[in-house]
């Protein structure tokens, strides 16, 4: 499956009508995100299942300072629209088997029970 470009217009469409999306902030002028690319591209071969989209932080700047996006490329990675990592950095293709792994086998009703308590003491 080839990535999907995201903006502001179909962001969260895309979060929303899918369980596990990945996605790299990136630009153009940067070196890393240019490494990264073919590495993020091949994954997104081996992954069927999952959504790869990419951010131009360039042009859509808008969705970057909504994510404090400070560094990039920057991976982030929604499971059931709850952001479960994120992090900047390229990462070589066995790192990110292994992350997609991980993610893949979080029980994501503990994910959302962990964050209703720490919701919950932070308003109490």
């Amino acid at each position: 499956m080839a990535t999907v470009e995201l903006t502001k217009e179909n962001f969260e469409q895309t979060i929303t009508d899918n369980d596990f999306v990945l996605i790299d902030f990136w630009a153009e002028w940067c070196g890393p995100c240019k490494n990264f690319a073919p590495i993020y591209e091949e994954a997104s071969e081996k992954y069927p299942d999952i959504v790869f989209a990419k951010v131009n932080t360039e042009e859509q700047q808008e969705l970057a300072a909504y994510f404090q996006i400070r560094s990039i490329p920057t991976l982030m990675i929604f499971r059931e629209r709850v952001i479960i990592f994120s992090q900047p950095g390229m990462l070589p293709g066995s790192a990110l088997d292994e992350l997609i792994g991980k993610a893949k086998e979080l029980d994501m009703d503990q994910v959302r029970k962990e964050i209703e308590e720490q919701q919950n003491q932070q308003q109490g």
